[in-house]
Order: structure tokens, then sequence, then C-alpha cells
């Protein structure tokens, strides 16, 4: 088992307490769980939003710092990353719609099942992109990044290059321990909102990957 950092363990407390939290609210209390807890633009979505958002900061931190030493495709593969966590942070929290007080268009009103200004609540063919997309394809996502990479990466050279030609930062196994783990802590939860849980979680465990992967070296000066 690979070693935990000092941020490892913080990152971990801190989702062993939400956890705790959430189990206690969802079980005793899924009214206060659904409305309070894990409300929309409450502390956990927040939250989440936070942790997508700091992921991007730190890539574009890694652009700036270290791209000058870099090949062409490391410095591509640390700005794609740097815009997808960005466009996560930006879709928690409906671009600052609710923060800003910004009314949506007349686009997202008749076909955003929420109303907001977001891509993952667009209803297109009767059908929310939400389950399509950023459930069903980010879950296979997922489970490819956090099961068959790493274990490839350590048994093919041709993974090894890869992810180092892009900067694809590659898991640690405590990181997978972890995701399944709050995977099957998520589906005990009773209460509706149980996934805006499992989205911080998602959130906590990629930065913890993103600020100290298997292959670290790769984001060390050369």
């Amino acid at each position: 088992m690979d070693q935990l950092t000092r941020t490892d363990k913080i990152g971990y407390i801190f989702l062993i307490f939400v956890f705790i939290l959430s189990l206690y609210f969802g079980f005793t209390d899924p009214d206060y769980f659904n409305n309070v807890f894990a409300a929309e633009d409450g502390t956990v979505e927040y939250g989440t939003a936070i942790m997508l958002l700091s992921i991007s900061i730190l890539c574009i931190y890694r652009l700036i710092t270290l791209g000058g030493s870099k090949p062409h495709l490391w410095k591509v593969g640390v700005a794609i990353f740097a815009l997808l966590f960005f466009f996560g942070a930006g879709e928690e929290v409906s671009w600052g719609q609710r923060i800003f007080g910004i009314e949506s268009s007349d686009f997202f009103l008749q076909n955003n099942a929420q109303k907001e200004t977001n891509l993952h609540n667009l209803v297109v063919g009767g059908k929310k992109v939400n389950k399509i997309v950023f459930s069903q394809l980010l879950m296979i996502a997922m489970v490819t990044y956090l099961l068959i990479v790493p274990l490839l990466y350590r048994k093919k050279e041709w993974v090894v290059k890869l992810t180092k030609k892009f900067a694809v930062p590659v898991v640690k196994w405590h990181h997978t321990i972890a995701f399944i783990t709050c995977t099957i802590l998520v589906n005990v939860i009773p209460a509706s909102r149980k996934w805006e849980v499992y989205e911080l979680a998602f959130g906590v465990i990629f930065l913890l990957i993103f600020l100290n992967p298997l292959n670290n070296i790769l984001f060390k000066k050369s």
C-alpha cells in the first residue's frame, strides 16, 4: 500500500467527518439532510465547487511554474485538466447565478430541468443530460481512471509513457479504496440528496490525487 502523506490524512479525516454527519442526518432527520445539510447552494455543494476549483488552480499553477521546462503535450494535458475542473466547479454553482442574482436566459428557462444556467441539468429529447453524460459516462470514466489505469500503469510501459506525455496523474491504491468506500457509504444513506455528498467526496479525493499522485515526479522541476 502506498504511504499516506500528511495531506492525504487531513483529506481522509475530513471525509470521515462528512460521512459521520451524512449518515447521522440521513438516518435520523432526512428532511434536515435534504433541505439544510445537502441543500441546493448549501455547504456541501459549495464545498464541492471549492475542491474542483482548487484542482483547476493547482493545474494553472503547475502550468505557470513548470510549463517552461516541459514538452508541449505535457502543457496541453495540464491545461485540459485545468479547464475540465474549472468547468466542473462552475457547473456545480450554476456559474455563480444565484450568488450574483443573475436570471436565467429564455433558453435555460425552457430547456433546463431546474431553470438554471448550467449544462448538466439540460433536458434533450426528454432526457436529462445529467443522466446520460454526467452520471453514466462520467462513472465509466472514473472506474477506468481509478481502477484500470493504475493497474495497467504498474504492468504496461506504454501506459507509463502515455501518462507521462499528457501529464495524467496516476492514482495510488488508497485513493481507489477511498473512492470505493465512499461509494458504498453513499448508497447506504437513505436521504434523496445523498449524491451531493458523493460529489463532495469526489472533489476531495481528486484533489488528493492531483496533489500527490503515484507519478508525482511529473510535476517536479526537471
